[in-house]
């Protein structure tokens, strides 16, 4: 097990490539290498390099070959007029910590490969001379890409295709551009877990959605926000899809533009659509399809979802199909179902349960203040003040959500809240004081809370008692909402007296 250097500033290709001060200079020099497995390739932070990276050679499950950074500074970088890193046939390979961008096809390709995983590379300006994937794998098996961002791509910011074992988690997706585009292109795939992606296609010059799963097999699409784009999850026609506690909102542009929709482009069976909160935009859930087609939608289950500010219906049901919509929020003024006559009176898609509220917003804050309760037991609460939250989501004006630290109160603006940083983004310098029933909870500028209680508002029962605190921004222009709670514990008889 070698770990080769490569230095683009300081190194040389008759070094032997072994140690920091005997570093490589080119990427060349490593492809001319028989890797094997349990093998490293190191770049220097700070290095440019102006050349495809080809890797030829695989490592095995136990010793895989590595693709890394070495040293202090930015990560290393690498531009090309081809891919930026480029593989047929490897198996076995971890590439992490590097930065890919103005590359003329992909940032990473790699066709008829296994066990690849990537994680923190930041992929910027793909496509420059053909519209490609970002990230693109082909015929492959077990891919993981995770803690990644792709940003201002042309083509697809993932292009996966007849791939069995996909996990795309915690990434970042802003902006892939092209008439073909989507954040997430996947074809022919089994095996599939999204899960924790930011995705946001609002200010991408793209007329598609955000992810377009074409005849996936097995696939959850789970904890993440979907922002923009002419569609938020567009599984026409697959087998075994769940669709869960996703944020899905800015789905504009079409009358037809839906947050989730099936059906429409071929068989679609066993489909759990469920926890989400889908918001400004048109359709929520559209089962639909070409007509004349003898598609089948079977088994579509949609249910405990919360849907607002929507042009169109919460569920939309226009070819036949077999399912449920139950146990849903809608807000006032949201229309709820739009079922064809001929659905309806077949009595194959059941509506039931479904609840209409006043504000989507105070129903989740209670929601989220349920779940916390739920996961917090006597046995945990020691000492005898405890705190819980749940990964507070903001929501802006346009109804998109981003999780981060809180906000401010900033007296140079009227000691109206805005928001203090959420993401790369931040503005203000001080903290915020929500005071509630027992007492109060300061969030510093670094977004940690702390807890002051005040005693002489305590109930002389025994027991504990608990209050939450929710909050609304004003930033001069528009309303914000939070939509999550932080939810304080108190056992008084833990209290010292």
């Amino acid at each position: 097990m070698t770990i080769y250097y490569v230095n683009s500033t300081t190194g040389s290709d008759g070094n032997n490539g072994t140690n920091q001060t005997s570093a490589f200079a080119t990427l060349s020099k490593v492809e001319s290498l028989k890797l094997k497995p349990g093998d490293s390739v190191l770049l220097a932070k700070g290095s440019v390099f102006n050349e495809q990276f080809d890797i030829k050679y695989s490592g095995t499950e136990s010793a895989p070959i590595k693709i890394g950074s070495y040293g202090t500074g930015s990560a290393p970088v690498i531009h090309s007029n081809g891919d930026g890193i480029h593989s047929l046939y490897a198996s076995n390979i971890v590439i992490e910590n590097l930065k890919i961008s103005n590359v003329g096809g992909a940032g990473i390709y790699g066709g008829s490969v296994t066990n690849w995983t990537v994680r923190n590379v930041d992929i910027a300006k793909t496509g420059l001379s053909e519209s490609a994937g970002a990230v693109t794998f082909r015929s492959s098996t077990n891919v993981t890409v995770e803690s990644s961002k792709v940003s201002d791509v042309k083509g697809d910011g993932f292009w996966i295709e007849k791939v069995a074992g996909v996990k795309l988690l915690n990434n970042t997706v802003t902006s892939a551009n092209g008439s073909t585009a989507d954040a997430v292109q996947m074809n022919d795939s089994s095996n599939i877990l999204i899960k924790g992606n930011h995705l946001d296609q609002t200010d991408a010059s793209s007329p598609k959605g955000v992810i377009a799963l074409v005849r996936p097999t097995n696939a959850v699409v789970e904890d993440n926000v979907l922002t923009g784009g002419g569609f938020g999850i567009s599984a026409q026609a697959g087998k075994t899809v769940a669709i869960r506690d996703n944020d899905i909102s800015g789905f504009h542009g079409y009358s037809w533009s839906f947050a989730v929709g099936l059906g429409d482009q071929g068989n679609a069976r066993d489909y759990d659509i469920s926890g989400n909160h889908i918001h400004d935009g048109a359709w929520g859930v559209a089962v639909s399809g070409p007509i004349g087609a003898s598609y089948t939608r079977t088994n579509i289950k949609v249910h405990d979802n919360t849907f607002d500010d929507l042009t169109q219906a919460a569920l939309k049901v226009d070819r036949p199909a077999s399912g449920s919509f139950t146990n849903n929020t809608i807000e006032s003024g949201t229309t709820a179902t739009s079922i064809s006559p001929a659905i309806a009176d077949a009595h194959t898609f059941t509506v039931s349960g479904n609840h209409t509220v006043a504000n989507v917003e105070t129903t989740l804050a209670s929601a989220d203040t349920k779940v916390a309760s739920a996961t917090t037991t006597e046995a945990d609460a020691d000492p005898a003040v405890v705190a819980a939250h749940d990964n507070l989501k903001i929501f802006t004006d346009n109804g998109a959500a981003h999780r981060g630290n809180l906000l401010e109160n900033d007296s140079s603006d009227n000691d109206t809240l805005v928001l203090r940083r959420f993401g790369d983004e931040s503005v203000g310098k001080h903290g915020l004081t929500l005071t509630g029933d027992y007492g109060s909870i300061h969030v510093d500028r670094e977004g940690n809370y702390a807890y002051t209680l005040d005693e002489t508002k305590l109930p002389s029962h025994d027991g504990h008692v608990s209050e939450s605190f929710s909050y609304g921004i004003d930033d001069g222009n528009a309303h914000h909402s939070d939509a999550d709670t932080l939810t304080v514990y108190i056992h008084m008889d833990g209290l010292v007296s």
